[in-house]
């Protein structure tokens, strides 16, 4: 068959220019120890950026014409006096939209079709996706804008990994509160390349979009519709990669996204389908030699076996994320999987192995935050650790312990995380039930309906129902006989 003239060496974008400014800005520091400053610099300032040794690499190289705001707050708050173009960017409104674009940058047409990539620049504002967001968090957002809202960086990196030539690739776009996916053969006809480095950041991306998604509303709305991209990572591994370093990074993207795949059938309450998932993302762990892969994996196992009634399964799996992140370098993940075995100790009511775990989970927390600290454990703060020390306490069946550390919980988590806030909420409502409080628990139920429009969660809504159950008997009490009513409206699940 002959070649399309729209294979030609013309779509070949303009080569990037380094950025010199800002390498010079790095000084002696590494790409890694850079990318820590940077997450240093965001905790200052209570933003929320993803930054690796790879995105500094990319600024560097020129890929990154221009930071989205997360980032560019950032930048401006490490060098204070400077602007973006001090810093070695182009103005926004030079990368903002493919209106901006000269000729020779226009993507190729196959990959704006909407037989290969529908509704590709359908990306809503997101106020914290600290890669696709090029909106500040109080602009008037307009829906006519959707072509000019997606600069540069998410641009390319979508189209590498929509329409990339592996036969398999699905066309994959993000939307404003979920994730649409479509077109799962829409390469079939394309030969097969092997995956590079944009295919590798796009799938990274896709992994940071789903937590962000997942963080903000709950895994009921996202599950099934994630199940393509996670198809698309296992075909970008099977069709190799032209550098070793290449095919890491999509091993560990593969089987990180497989994790958030498996969370979110977790979260909806499709255990057997989660335990795939990790099962598939531990298998990649082991293939590729990655133990922080393989610690992230056996940490969302142990919770889930604690979840699905199998506690002595919670604590060998969390004993052996712990062998696997002992030589990573991180307290804080040594933490969080301490309090994945005080949670199944507190299944099998052994009291004494509870509480030595979580001892054990406080004074590693206590060591703070580190470089070595994985990505994903962005959501482990002084609210999670309460809000698992809180579920370890119910299970025991110490009520008011349980009832004191989710209130906690509840103080201390970010409001921007709904599904979390509506989690520790929950987790108190149930608590005060039991503890024998049912005027604050149904006021605390309450709050958790109000969250409700926003988050899609098959774990709330079950602790809701067996907080409603226990306060049936005590409906005169004040406020009772209002929760149980709007609780008993809610729509039931399929």
């Amino acid at each position: 068959m002959a070649s399309s003239p729209m294979t030609s060496s013309s779509q070949s974008p303009r080569p990037a220019r380094p950025n010199l400014a800002f390498r010079r800005l790095r000084g002696q520091r590494s790409p890694g120890e850079f990318a820590a400053a940077v997450r240093r610099a965001a905790r200052e300032i209570d933003e929320q950026v993803s930054c690796d040794a790879r995105y500094i690499g990319r600024v560097e190289a020129g890929e990154i014409r221009c930071p989205n705001y997360a980032y560019e707050r950032v930048f401006l708050h490490m060098f204070p006096g400077r602007t973006l173009t001090d810093l070695g960017f182009v103005p926004r409104s030079a990368v903002r939209g493919r209106g901006a674009r000269t000729f020779e940058e226009a993507p190729d047409p196959r990959t704006t079709s909407p037989m290969y990539a529908p509704h590709e620049t359908d990306g809503a504002y997101e106020p914290y996706d600290t890669t696709y967001d090029t909106h500040e968090p109080n602009d008037r957002y307009d829906p006519h804008e959707i072509d000019d809202q997606n600069h540069e960086e998410s641009d390319v990196q979508r189209r590498a990994f929509m329409s990339g030539g592996t036969a398999t690739v699905a066309a994959a776009s993000l939307g404003p509160i979920g994730l649409a996916f479509s077109g799962a053969a829409a390469a079939a006809d394309r030969s097969v390349r092997r995956a590079g480095e944009a295919e590798a950041g796009a799938l990274e991306e896709a992994v940071r979009k789903i937590r962000l998604l997942d963080d903000r509303h709950g895994a009921d709305g996202l599950y099934r519709r994630a199940s393509t991209p996670l198809r698309a990572a296992y075909a970008l591994l099977d069709a190799g990669a032209a550098r070793q370093t290449t095919a890491e990074r999509l091993h560990t993207g593969a089987g990180e996204l497989a994790i958030s795949v498996g969370w979110l059938a977790h979260d909806s309450g499709r255990f057997e389908d989660a335990r795939s998932h990790y099962a598939e993302a531990l298998a990649t762990a082991r293939v590729a030699g990655d133990p922080a892969l393989e610690a992230h994996a056996f940490c969302n196992t142990s919770f889930l076996a604690r979840d699905a009634g199998r506690p002595r399964e919670a604590v060998r799996a969390a004993q052996a994320a712990q062998f696997a992140a002992r030589p990573l370098g991180s307290a804080r993940l040594l933490s969080l999987l301490s309090l994945r075995e005080a949670g199944g100790w507190a299944g099998l009511a052994d009291r004494r192995g509870c509480e030595q775990a979580l001892t054990r989970a406080q004074a590693l927390y206590g060591r703070g935050p580190c470089d070595a600290d994985p990505e994903w454990m962005s959501f482990y703060g002084d609210a999670e650790l309460a809000g698992l020390e809180a579920q370890c306490w119910s299970t025991l069946g110490d009520w008011s312990r349980a009832a004191h550390q989710a209130r906690r919980a509840t103080r201390l988590q970010d409001p921007h995380f709904t599904r979390n806030l509506a989690l520790y909420t929950a987790e108190l409502a149930d608590d005060l039930a039991r503890a024998g409080h049912p005027d604050e628990a149904a006021a605390a139920g309450l709050r958790v309906l109000d969250l409700l429009d926003e988050v899609q969660s098959s774990r709330v809504q079950t602790m809701l129902a067996g907080t409603a159950r226990v306060l049936l008997p005590h409906r005169r009490a004040s406020g009772v006989s209002d929760f149980l009513e709007r609780h008993g409206a809610l729509p039931r699940p399929a």
